[in-house]
């Protein structure tokens, strides 16, 4: 008999395992060369069935897929891969082509990003067209636009004609000029309104001036009975004696400022 405790021994950690997945093997030219990493001692892939990066062993004799779980390393309850763990994976791509594909990959995927987001500007709406409201056109303005006119247009200088050489008329111009020649009648009645509404205008500040003195001395004698009251009952001294204790309160101000 002896008096140690006994020990258990310690387990030896299975690396491997000859387990084979009984799914088809995954084509290594199948993927995208962002899947794969075939750097010499690092050979991974993403598990098509977990989305896993996953480690490939057996890469002398059978590669497959390493027993691996669906999810990150040291979470909180994880789930292991049965469908993916031990897969067979077959390596037909050379590490030179999967490394040139990625370098090529690189430049395509930085054009592919997204530029940066301006934002949009904030328009107005455009009005309904029976809310727009014409601006007022005057004769000197109709004027100008029909002199502008006949400077830019070949058929108001003479140098369009027709087949049997005569000039042609201009349908522009001559809506331009019947424009000019109306708001030039009508310029005379136009000036007439606007004066008058200036006329107007004028009366009714003067008006407004004058009255305004009025109006303020009428309020002022509106509030005074109330501010006389005020005053009063502000001068008189409170009922009781003036407390020993303390000073008393000055009726004057002790710095006047007039």
């Amino acid at each position: 008999m002896t008096t140690t405790t006994p020990k258990a021994r310690k387990r030896r950690r299975k690396t491997r395992t000859q387990n084979v997945n009984h799914r088809p093997p995954i084509i290594a030219s199948d993927l995208k060369a962002n899947q794969l990493d075939l750097a010499p001692g690092k050979e991974h892939l993403v598990c098509p069935d977990c989305s896993t990066w996953v480690p490939i062993t057996g890469l002398l004799g059978t590669p497959k897929l390493v027993p691996h779980h669906t999810g990150r390393a040291k979470e909180a309850e994880p789930r292991r891969c049965t469908v993916g763990s031990n897969r067979k994976v077959t390596i037909d791509v050379e590490v030179s082509d999967w490394r040139r594909e990625l370098i090529e990959a690189v430049p395509s995927t930085a054009s592919r990003r997204a530029t940066k987001v301006l934002p949009k500007p904030k328009v107005k709406s455009a009005p309904a067209a029976s809310q727009i409201k014409p601006a007022l056109l005057s004769g000197e303005q109709a004027r100008q636009t029909f002199r502008r006119h006949q400077q830019q247009c070949p058929a108001c200088k003479g140098e369009v004609t027709g087949r049997d050489g005569q000039p042609l008329p201009c349908r522009d111009g001559e809506r331009l000029a019947v424009t000019f020649l109306r708001l030039l009648r009508q310029e005379p009645k136009r000036r007439t309104v606007r004066e008058f509404f200036a006329r107007e205008r004028r009366r009714f500040d003067c008006q407004y001036a004058a009255a305004a003195p009025a109006k303020r001395t009428s309020e002022w004698a509106a509030v005074l009975p109330n501010v006389k009251d005020a005053d009063t009952r502000r001068s008189q001294l409170p009922v009781g004696d003036a407390p020993a204790e303390s000073p008393s309160v000055p009726l004057e101000p002790l710095h006047p400022t007039c």
